[in-house]
């Protein structure tokens, strides 16, 4: 019965990764991509650790299973989240077909592509606003 859910939980993983993969050749920006391999890779990469602590059967192992996935699912938004901002400032194009864009006229992109920095007590300001 335990052989029957390890095979079950470790191949859900791997459809799961497959998935991410492929999220990454089909979608057509960057944004999407990043969404869809996010989330797919998290779920297929928790499944295959749980699968991992179910078969090895022991505390220590289980242990550090769980504290890889609590690792994994407070890191790898926060990653996406950063990657799709500094790639937003720095004008990669959202999908011809995109409905909205939420970030538009939050960021002076044109601050951003000078070839120095602004000086710090300079009448522009900063690129990014502070929070």
């Amino acid at each position: 019965m335990i052989s029957i859910l390890i095979a079950i939980l470790a191949t859900l993983g791997a459809i799961f990764v497959l998935l991410a993969g492929v999220g990454i050749l089909r979608m057509p920006d960057t944004y999407l991509r990043m969404a869809v391999t996010t989330k797919a890779a998290t779920l297929g990469v928790g499944l295959l650790l749980v699968s991992a602590a179910v078969y090895f059967n022991d505390l220590s192992t289980t242990t550090r299973v769980l504290a890889i996935i609590v690792f994994i699912l407070l890191t790898a938004p926060v990653g996406a989240h950063l990657m799709g901002r500094a790639s937003y400032i720095v004008g990669n194009k959202l999908w011809e077909k995109s409905v909205m864009d939420d970030l538009k006229g939050k960021y002076r992109k044109s601050a951003v592509k000078e070839e120095k920095p602004a000086e710090p007590d300079s009448e522009e300001g900063p690129a990014i606003p502070k929070d």
